[in-house]
């Protein structure tokens, strides 16, 4: 992590589990963000009572108001955003929030195909093009050519799940509606690299393992990486990143997801 210098990041579904676990490892950096926005979708409620807590004793962290399925909930999240950072830009946006539905490919249905894709591949669409300003503004206030997540970056929070060369887990549950989702959004995170790289932007998508979470263990089975260390692997990772790897897809420990 010592190689990350990230002055501002947005951390979308903050309020627990990985999300929550980023805004965490960000305050414990040796030089911590200037501004860290958690965002989530009921800042006041119960769920976010941690989230609360930790913003209660650090005055870096922001909490917005966001669900990332609603287009006017993410604009109304980018103008605030953009009025705290004024000139100096977005430097990471972690498109965190996710759903997952175990269900076996005989019960989807229209609705959890629906809900699943809206918040796992066309929430992060929509969070690129809202705040691709506030990025922008980042990436052209920091020095050098080459692409980093100390100058611009969108991180797209994905699965292994999504691959078809790996298709991991299917014994265990088969979630088909989360698997389309996520092999949706590793194709956008390699649009959003071809796209953004012209404007100084990384993009990457990264599994962050099988992580002790409420969405993790959602099929009923203990998994093995606790959200500590699945999100200091990532920091490590997305500070060792370049313009070779934007468009990647990279697991919490550095390697190459095949997808």
């Amino acid at each position: 992590m010592a190689g990350l210098h990230v002055r501002s990041v947005l951390v979308t579904g903050a309020n627990r589990g990985i999300g929550l676990g980023f805004v965490q490892q960000f305050l414990k950096m040796p030089n911590p963000p200037q501004w860290i926005f958690a965002g989530c979708r009921d800042p006041k409620g119960q769920r976010a009572q941690e989230l609360q807590n930790l913003a209660s004793k650090h005055p870096n962290i922001i909490i917005i108001p966001l669900e990332v399925s609603d287009p006017a909930s993410i604009k109304a999240a980018a103008a605030k955003v953009g009025e705290h950072l004024g000139d100096s830009g977005l430097t990471v946006l972690i498109n965190n929030a996710g759903i997952a539905n175990p269900k076996s490919l005989d019960n989807e249905t229209l609705q959890d195909m629906t809900e699943t894709y809206t918040t796992n591949t066309v929430g992060p669409l929509l969070m690129g093009q809202a705040f691709l300003p506030l990025l922008k503004k980042a990436a052209q206030g920091s020095p050098g050519s080459g692409l980093s997540c100390s100058k611009a970056a969108i991180v797209n929070i994905s699965s292994i799940a999504g691959s078809f060369a790996s298709f991991f887990g299917w014994e265990l549950a088969q979630g088909v509606s989360y698997r389309c989702s996520k092999a949706a959004l590793n194709m956008l995170s390699k649009c959003q690299s071809l796209a953004y790289k012209e404007h100084g932007i990384l993009c990457v998508a990264l599994h962050p393992g099988w992580v002790q979470t409420d969405l993790g263990s959602a099929a009923g089975h203990a998994p093995p990486v606790t959200v500590d260390d699945s999100v200091q692997g990532m920091l490590k990772v997305l500070s060792s990143l370049s313009e070779k790897n934007t468009g990647a897809h990279l697991d919490w420990e550095g390697n190459v997801v095949p997808w």
